[in-house]
């Protein structure tokens, strides 16, 4: 489980330190900040798929995504007797992102590129510096493996530390290049799991939707991020994973129902059944809201559960009444799978704010920076370039 995320530099999130949970609720108004969280977890998650370079460039570009007040606020700054404005810089440029888990912790630190300018590649961000620490937090004394600049370091079971990179790209992460399984075990184990990480935030319920037609199924234990597998994930759900809370799911949100799945040369589409109807009813005559519940069922009940699942506002679409439903069917998953919602609705995030293992964080926004009140921050250090 996640014990810490830390983010620094990115878009609105000048510096924050969060202490998670086996359930972990943001919330905040329009504009607070709850997006780029969304987006900072999901960056991170992309450094050991080797596409956090390719993400940032989607996004604009590193210029484009950096925290654009002032690197420090002063006194009289917060206080309103001046204006805010730019200091002079006493650091470097940064984003840098992080996490800590029960076992490992993993930074990595993105700057400037130092040949801006001389390459048609001039706006890619370099990696000036990765780490990856035993415990909590980072320290000389705890520090597995490391990476400054081109040269990338691990421990060896001597208690040395040497190189595995010494031209490592820019672009290149160590976690990707470096994780070994006789030198780089602790980085290898941490990539996985990092990889193992789900998102769901863009599964279409629009008349195009994908879910809404047949497809060619194979055995799904993961639903895809768009959900245009589901019919196969729903019928994988049935065969190897839990079908008693499956039906209890899709009854504890719509009374009387069931769903079952056909194949037709290898296509399977999914129907749903419901009282008083005298034919089931297929996919593309779902409603929104309903498919949206039968996606995020089939998401949370996988028979593979993910080490995280981040769900970024799973409301949309759905009536208030599943709001309980799907609150009931979050902490199912949690019981196995540490899971962070990002949600707009007050009714979701109540029930869940009232189980156990749950912490709930409502961001706002500062002098453009958005904060958060913690009971009690947790200890971080970034790795030094």
């Amino acid at each position: 489980m996640i014990l810490t995320l830390a983010v620094s530099g990115y878009r609105s999130l000048r510096d924050l330190v969060l202490p998670l949970d086996r359930i972990t609720l943001v919330t905040g108004a329009n504009g607070s900040g709850k997006s780029s969280l969304y987006r900072s977890i999901r960056l991170l998650a992309e450094v050991a798929q080797g596409q956090a370079i390719a993400s940032l460039a989607a996004e604009g570009g590193l210029q484009s995504t950096l925290w654009a007040g002032p690197e420090a606020f002063s006194r009289r700054m917060k206080s309103g007797e001046v204006p805010v404005q730019g200091t002079v810089r006493k650091n470097v440029v940064s984003l840098k992102l992080g996490f800590a888990d029960e076992d490992y912790g993993y930074a990595i630190d993105l700057g400037l590129p130092a040949d801006a300018g001389r390459s048609l590649f001039s706006m890619d961000p370099e990696i000036k510096a990765e780490a990856l620490w035993a415990g909590e937090a980072l320290s000389r004394s705890n520090e597995i493996a490391g990476r400054n600049g081109p040269t990338a370091k691990v421990l060896n079971s001597q208690g040395q530390r040497i190189p595995v990179y010494q031209n490592l790209a820019r672009f290149d992460s160590m976690m990707t290049h470096a994780a070994d399984p006789k030198d780089g075990l602790e980085l290898l184990v941490m990539r996985e799991r990092m990889r193992a990480w789900r998102f769901y935030d863009h599964l279409r319920t629009d008349r195009d939707a994908p879910a809404r037609f047949p497809r060619i199924g194979t055995r799904t234990p993961v639903l895809s991020a768009d959900g245009g597998d589901l019919a196969a994930a729903l019928q994988t759900i049935l065969e190897i994973g839990d079908e008693v809370a499956l039906g209890e799911a899709i009854d504890d949100a719509f009374p009387g129902a069931s769903i079952n799945v056909t194949v037709n040369e290898g296509y399977f589409e999914l129907f749903m059944t419901q009282r008083g109807l005298l034919r089931p009813l297929r996919s593309s005559e779902l409603s929104d809201g309903t498919l949206r519940y039968l996606l995020l069922t089939a998401a949370l009940l996988s028979p593979r559960p993910a080490p995280l699942i981040v769900l970024n506002e799973p409301e949309t679409s759905l009536h208030p009444d599943l709001l309980e439903p799907l609150a009931r069917l979050i902490a199912r998953a949690a019981e196995k799978t540490q899971v962070i919602v990002v949600s707009h609705a007050h009714d979701l995030v109540g029930t869940l704010a009232k189980l156990s293992g749950c912490v709930r964080y409502e961001l706002r926004k500062e002098l453009g920076e958005t904060v958060v009140d913690a009971e009690e921050l947790p200890r971080w250090n970034w790795p030094k370039r």
